[in-house]
């Protein structure tokens, strides 16, 4: 059994193995046995990934529950006074939880890639970002111990950087992966106190670990739930620190202004991010170190009370988008504000059930974008769409199970899509929660009505989603020529070697490369589009199958609660059971099907009037998620807008005057000193007495002030 273990070594090493090779070769081989060998090397790695992942799952599976938790000793790393954090990995239920869909959904989203990406000159850099940013995310949820689980976590934000601004040489890009990379350092700067906070909470439990791995998932446990007893106001610092690392990757209000922007990438990207990858690390944090939410009552109702806000503040914003891309992208951000109410609420296993489900019909979703913005010559307004449901009969049929998964549709009692059964578990853990109350209000069951909201919001903004987009009887795109006002950049060539880019306060912010574009995309009368190539409709099939049924599945006889049960243990672990005398599923799902009829009813005609390319004829509450309630413009201003007039400001007022100026002024009052200093070294014997005068002098007239004393 020890040896099957080990192979954890190898679900990192092949996709890693996967990055350096194409990093070292990926032009060579193209070059030699074509594209479709390339991407036949691409993919292998995450393959066997998800071969060994699902033999490991399964000699987990058949141990006794209490055995589920063990730990691959590797080399050692980091070892200072009697701390010791050796390479160490975790096999156990979360961890095998996530490599299953880190390694499936992303497997789906490579083989997609390889039809998607396929006109892509720089193929095998895609490819090589992309077997990177699987090998960091397994390495951020196999990983033992804190620090580990810091580098995984550093590492999905580079490969979100590297990707997110994949197409570099145009400058929204690389502004928008800009973003990603500094919004998350922002969170970053919280889980790096928080695990310092951490610590000093081990330490003060004065309870000594053998072999020195304080920082490890499997010994810090018993110390933290000790020292809470005495260090209460320390717990809920650690606490609220690692909250912000999760609330950066996870996307939670403010922290979430970078993930609409990540848009800018290529949509497999999109999907990989928001289903399998980078923005599940904040939940996976939250259940890892659970035991040091449970201690502390503020924190878990904070945690809550943010998830609630997020996700309807979220869902509001999405009605105001026209990127279908950017609909996707708001829509993530609100359903992760659902699994941090899970996790607040105390039924872990619930947030993370969400995750499982989120990342059948997200990546669906994304997936299923992708085939219609490859369908409609990379398009992405929802305005220039209608009707395709005759032209993409697969992508559409995938597309409406994702639809419903995400609206979760379901029958109590009998089923329903993935999403129903993971968003009942949330909702029945947040109505049931008595012990998140704060000052009078209990936060975890007005967090339970406000998700109820959320989901008939979710409901309306998705089933617009769909009628722009497939249904309707509108082909709008027959009634525009041109460049279309939305689209995915694609590829650029360089024409002279660089230009100066200015923000718009003048400030110099780097130089950039002056780039044309190859080819434009542009949707003409004449444009017929047609379904995707099977490259990319296979994946869609198979998700859509995990979303008609998965959730079913997992829910059946509490098989992910059991499962996730030694690792995420906590005080409401029958979460996600009705409350008394509320009938929970009936209204969530009346809630739903409540917001598909409100959706379908506006939209069944197709674009309104006051959906039109004319912002002056919107409707109030349109122009209000529009405006997006005005904090998320107000919160981008802010935020990057004034933060870098702040850094600039600084850079000018401080740095430059100050800092400069202080360094310049006393080199500039040394060479003055030496200037005049130098003339008495020149050689002549008539300064050299004039200096032994003026020194003896000087000597006397010390020693006579000192004798007079």
């Amino acid at each position: 059994m020890t040896d099957n273990f080990q192979l954890v070594w190898a679900i990192i090493g092949l996709p890693l193995l996967g990055f350096v090779l194409l990093t070292l070769a990926g032009s060579a081989i193209e070059k030699a046995i074509g594209r479709r060998g390339l991407s036949i090397i691409a993919v292998l790695p995450i393959l066997l990934s998800l071969a060994i992942s699902c033999l490991l799952t399964q000699k987990l599976a058949g141990l006794a529950v209490a055995d589920r938790i063990h730990v691959v000793q590797g080399a050692p790393w980091l070892s200072v006074m009697g701390l010791n954090v050796p390479f160490e990995w975790s096999i156990d239920p979360l961890s095998m939880t996530m490599c299953l869909i880190i390694t499936g959904v992303g497997s789906l989203i490579f083989i997609y890639s390889t039809g998607y990406m396929n006109e892509e000159r720089e193929y095998a850099r895609f490819f090589t970002y992309m077997n990177l940013f699987a090998a960091a995310m397994l390495v951020l949820v196999l990983g033992n111990n804190l620090p580990l689980l810091f580098v995984g976590w550093e590492g999905v934000g580079l490969c979100s950087y590297l990707l997110i601004g994949f197409w570099y040489t145009d400058l929204e890009n690389a502004k928008a992966a800009n973003k990603a990379f500094i919004v998350n350092r922002i969170g970053d700067w919280g889980l790096t106190l928080g695990i310092f906070t951490t610590m000093v909470l081990i330490l003060g439990s004065y309870q000594p670990v053998a072999d020195g791995r304080i920082l490890s998932f499997d010994t810090m446990q018993a110390a933290i739930r000790i020292s809470s007893m005495s260090h209460p106001a320390w717990t809920t610092a650690a606490a609220l620190l690692l909250f912000i690392g999760a609330a950066g990757k996870s996307a939670q209000f403010p922290l979430y202004v970078w993930l609409p922007d990540a848009m800018a990438g290529p949509t497999p990207v999109s999907a990989l991010i928001h289903a399998a990858t980078m923005v599940t690390s904040g939940v996976v944090l939250l259940n890892r170190m659970h035991y040091v939410f449970e201690v502390s009552q503020v924190a878990s109702a904070i945690v809550c009370g943010i998830g609630a806000f997020t996700a309807l503040f979220a869902a509001v914003v999405a009605f105001g988008q026209t990127d279908i891309k950017k609909v996707l992208a708001y829509s993530t951000v609100s359903q992760l504000g659902y699994m941090f109410i899970g996790c607040g609420a105390g039924a872990y296993w619930a947030g993370m059930f969400h995750v499982v489900t989120h990342a059948f019909f997200k990546a669906l979703l994304f997936m299923g974008a992708g085939a219609v913005i490859h369908a409609m010559s990379h398009n992405q307004d929802l305005r220039n769409y209608g009707n395709l449901r005759k032209y993409m009969p697969i992508t559409t049929a995938t597309m409406v199970i994702a639809w419903l998964a995400i609206c979760a549709i379901g029958i109590p009692g009998v089923g329903g899509f993935a999403g129903f059964y993971s968003k009942e578990a949330i909702l029945g853990a947040a109505l049931a929660n008595v012990d998140t109350t704060v000052n009078g209000l209990n936060v975890a069951v007005a967090a339970g009505w406000i998700g109820i909201v959320v989901a008939a919001l979710t409901a309306a903004y998705m089933t617009r989603l769909m009628w722009l987009t497939f249904f309707g009887g509108e082909e709008r795109w027959k009634q525009i020529a041109g460049e279309p006002e939305a689209h995915e950049s694609h590829e650029m060539v360089i024409v002279t070697p660089t230009e100066e880019v200015s923000d718009p306060n003048g400030f110099f912010l780097a130089t950039a490369p002056h780039v044309e574009e190859i080819h434009e995309h542009a949707l003409s009368s004449d444009h017929v589009p047609k379904e995707v190539p099977a490259s990319m409709w296979a994946p869609l099939a198979v998700l859509a199958l995990l979303s008609l049924g998965g959730g079913y599945v997992l829910a059946n006889h509490d098989l992910l609660q059991n499962w996730l049960a030694p690792v995420s243990q906590a005080q409401y672990l029958s979460g996600g059971g009705e409350p008394e005398g509320l009938p929970l599923g009936w209204i969530s799902v009346g809630a739903a099907v409540l917001g598909i009829a409100v959706g379908i009813l506006y939209y069944r005609k197709g674009l309104p009037k006051s959906e039109g390319f004319d912002d002056s004829k919107w409707s109030h509450l349109r122009l209000l998620a529009r405006r997006q309630f005005g904090f998320d413009h107000g919160l981008n201003e802010a935020a990057i807008d004034g933060g870098g007039l702040l850094a600039n400001g600084l850079w000018h007022g401080v740095e430059v005057h100050v800092v400069d100026g202080l360094v310049n002024g006393i080199a500039g009052i040394a060479a003055i000193l030496g200037k005049d200093l130098s003339q008495v070294t020149k050689g002549y014997v008539r300064a050299y007495a004039l200096v032994m005068l003026l020194g003896g002098v000087a000597i006397l007239g010390i020693m006579f002030l000192a004798g007079a004393r």
